[in-house]
């Protein structure tokens, strides 16, 4: 079925290897070996970096396409126009994936560092043509919501939510593969820094910067925004050969929760004459884990919509479809899409990690992003 419709749109020998392609298998690494494989970056492991994501990336972006070649409950048919010029998810995603399958397939063997230098140039070109691949896709998710007319995630419609952990889990990792490779090119890396990992990570900065972003989007929304406290040794970073980390995936991860937590408060107290209490963040330094505590008083979850939190067809804002029609891409929103949260797990559990949530309705949530240490997790490939 998926290689007939390929085909509709592109030829038939495209759709018949992008299937070959997609049943072959994933290799999967680990932080462990990215940071010791790029710990020196010369032209002979940047050559054979290459040559590996030359294999291994089609395999991960054929999968995708054909995945998204039969989505189920109708939803590769959704429009989900943000916009009048806005293009139209899931099927220009589709094409998003197929180009790029197409572009590492006419790439020739890598044999020598100016063929490395031109595949790292095309792979950096295929990052940014995914760049919005996830409000895109989340808009096809909410324009299937409202057709469906659900106001809560019915379970049969759990394929939907499998499918979409597959498809961003796996987006993660061709991200990382391919940002990793790219940034092992730079000439003046940051000290501390192996391509994207930062070996002296300090989580304390790193929430402190989240919580500024998050403060400025709340405030942008509601003209105001709660105070975020941070507990914790600020000399704290990652210990060398224990635990390296991504900032870009921490800080995102930091972000949607304390963002989460300021919406909750500041919508609990916005009509009351009492002072909107802080947003706490508390960052802990086990043998296991690195944990870092979202603590708030916003009024927390009922218990009937905790299983809901990680889905993709569930949030507690308004829908912003419902809310404005004609939408917005610029910017960042406050809530309403429902994949920060289940976004945020992906990132925790890509490199071994986890995110739990605690609630206490009537009175806040507790969030526990678990960070590990060891970093020897392969990739969870979907």
């Amino acid at each position: 079925m998926a290689v007939k419709k390929a085909a509709e749109s592109f030829s038939k020998a495209l759709a018949e290897e992008v299937q070959r392609w997609g049943s072959m298998k994933q290799n999967g690494v680990s932080l462990r070996y990215m940071m010791e494989f790029g710990a020196q970056p010369d032209q002979n492991n940047l050559l054979i970096s290459a040559q590996f994501l030359h294999k291994e990336l089609p395999i991960r972006i054929a999968r995708r396409a054909i995945e998204l070649e039969s989505l189920p409950f109708g939803l590769s048919e959704k429009p989900a126009v943000l916009k009048a010029d806005f293009e139209i998810p899931p099927f220009k995603v589709r094409d998003w994936y197929l180009d790029s399958f197409r572009d590492l397939r006419s790439f020739p063997e890598i044999k020598d560092t100016s063929d490395e230098l031109a595949f790292t140039q095309m792979i950096k070109m295929i990052k940014v043509r995914h760049n919005n691949v996830v409000p895109a896709m989340a808009l096809g998710v909410q324009q299937l919501k409202r057709d469906l007319k659900l106001k809560v995630m019915p379970t049969e419609l759990q394929e939907i939510h499998q499918f979409l952990d597959r498809f961003y889990m796996s987006r993660i990792g061709i991200r990382m593969l391919i940002g990793q490779h790219v940034a092992l090119h730079d000439p003046d890396p940051e000290p501390g820094c192996v391509g994207q990992i930062n070996t002296r990570l300090s989580p304390m900065q790193v929430a402190q910067a989240a919580s500024e972003d998050a403060r400025c989007i709340c405030s942008r929304e509601y003209g105001s925004a709660p105070e975020v406290n941070i507990y914790g040794d600020p000399n704290f970073t990652f210990p060398d050969f224990r635990l390296r980390y991504v900032p870009s995936h921490l800080h995102l991860m930091v972000f949607e929760l304390v963002k989460n937590s300021l919406r909750a408060v500041q919508e609990c107290f916005m009509n009351s004459d009492k002072n909107a209490p802080p947003v706490r963040i508390i960052v802990a330094d086990g043998i296991e884990d690195v944990t870092i505590k979202i603590s708030d008083e916003g009024g927390g979850i009922p218990r009937s919509g905790l299983p809901k939190i990680f889905t993709y067809l569930y949030s507690t804002a308004k829908n912003p479809l419902e809310e404005n029609d004609e939408g917005s891409s610029d910017g960042v929103i406050m809530a309403g899409y429902g994949y920060g949260l289940p976004i945020s797990r992906l990132y925790a559990r890509y490199f071994g990690g986890d995110l739990q949530m605690i609630s206490m309705e009537g009175y806040g949530t507790d969030a526990y992003l678990h960070l590990s240490r060891l970093g020897d997790s392969q990739e969870p490939l979907p």
